[in-house]
């Protein structure tokens, strides 16, 4: 199969996550995102409701975060953070284990968080991804929040915020793609070029999260994949 621009281009989540990002910035990226067949724009809770505006009828889903980018909000937040963001017109959500109480060994509790964010989803046909964080883990943490992630009934299990130690590495793919069965992986954090994307989707990873989606499109050559 060959790697078509439009297909990659779908497989991108174009994040603005940052605090700095401004509504204008958000109407940009939109408006990008909607030129060249973006598959999701990714952004803060608070700019939701006019991302989902302006791209009302284009192609681009929205996706607002949840409990980001530490995950240690409590589970009646973030329930209620979704359900907003769900209200203002996100498709997806990209919500942050509780990392605090999964380095606790608590996992029975990071598991309800994320079936408490999962029950207001489904119902209303939102994708719910999962940040497990991989740059606070060992490879056998990553491991352990992937089966239970995968267990709980999330659609995906996605690496990093970008907002941790470090981004997305071929050896947590190489883990991740081992210890679900039927969650599908995000990879983000750190891929601002095609080659680094490109490495992801031949392994199998189906969504790349990035703030660089305009630099990766450009960069696009067809491949065979």
């Amino acid at each position: 199969m060959i790697l078509t621009r439009r297909k990659l281009a779908s497989m991108i989540d174009y994040a603005l996550v940052k605090p700095t990002h401004s509504l204008i910035d958000v109407e940009e990226a939109a408006l990008a995102a909607r030129e060249n067949y973006i598959g999701v724009l990714c952004v803060l809770p608070v700019m939701v409701e006019y991302a989902a505006k302006l791209l009302k009828g284009s192609e681009t889903r929205v996706c607002s975060t949840v409990g980001f980018p530490f995950g240690s909000s409590t589970t009646k937040l973030k329930v209620l953070e979704a359900k907003q963001a769900i209200d203002d017109g996100a498709c997806e959500i990209d919500m942050v284990m509780n990392i605090p109480f999964f380095k606790s060994k608590l996992y029975e509790r990071v598991k309800s968080d994320i079936e408490a964010v999962l029950k207001v989803s489904k119902p209303m046909d939102v994708k719910v991804k999962v940040i497990i964080e991989t740059g606070y883990l060992t490879v056998e943490e990553i491991a352990l929040a992937c089966r239970m992630i995968d267990e709980a009934g999330a659609d995906y299990v996605k690496t990093c915020t970008g907002f941790g130690p470090r981004g997305a590495t071929i050896e947590d793919i190489e883990i991740m793609k081992k210890s679900v069965k039927g969650a599908k992986i995000k990879a983000a954090g750190g891929i601002s070029s095609f080659e680094k994307a490109l490495q992801f989707i031949k392994m199998g990873v189906e969504r790349i999260g990035t703030s660089n989606a305009l630099e990766i499109l450009r960069g696009w050559s067809p491949v065979e994949i």
